[in-house]
């Protein structure tokens, strides 16, 4: 029995795993996004938080310890110089996962993850105030007009 297992596998050995899980972490550092399945994402994500939150603390220790994991030192710089000034006073939740819909060929769930604070258009959340015009209604301003066309004639 598989009691109280919640770990995917992604159908593959442990180390094929971790190897694909660190080529797709340092892949989403360098490009802050990428196009991957929903499975492959949510492992990602649970992989590569983590990682980011040892980044908040620059010492000799924790880039030590990211560097185990993700083996790509242009990824690790990045991490520690780029990500984490951004993500400094953000306490968890660096990701983002949008679904995109379904792969055309064997029909898998696709999506984009994403680091949260790197992205313009979410950030810009500003609402634009609704202008507050009154709605006027076609057969009220029909009727007024036949009103005024009828006053017309009969003078």
């Amino acid at each position: 029995m598989r009691h109280n297992k919640k770990f995917n596998h992604l159908g593959r050995t442990n180390t094929h795993r971790a190897a694909m899980l660190s080529n797709m972490a340092s892949s989403l550092i360098q490009h802050k996004r990428i196009f991957t399945t929903t499975a492959k994402a949510k492992a990602l994500r649970k992989f590569i938080e983590p990682l980011i939150t040892r980044s908040k603390d620059d010492s000799t220790s924790s880039r030590r310890i990211v560097f185990s994991t993700l083996q790509d030192k242009y990824a690790v710089t990045e991490l520690f110089q780029e990500i984490a000034q951004k993500i400094g006073d953000r306490p968890g939740g660096y990701t983002r996962i949008i679904k995109t819909g379904h792969r055309l060929g064997d029909n898998a769930a696709m999506c984009f993850i994403e680091l949260v604070d790197f992205n313009d258009n979410m950030a810009k959340e500003t609402v634009a105030p609704k202008a507050t015009r009154a709605r006027r209604s076609k057969k009220k301003a029909d009727v007024e007009t036949a009103a005024d066309d009828a006053v017309v004639v009969a003078e």
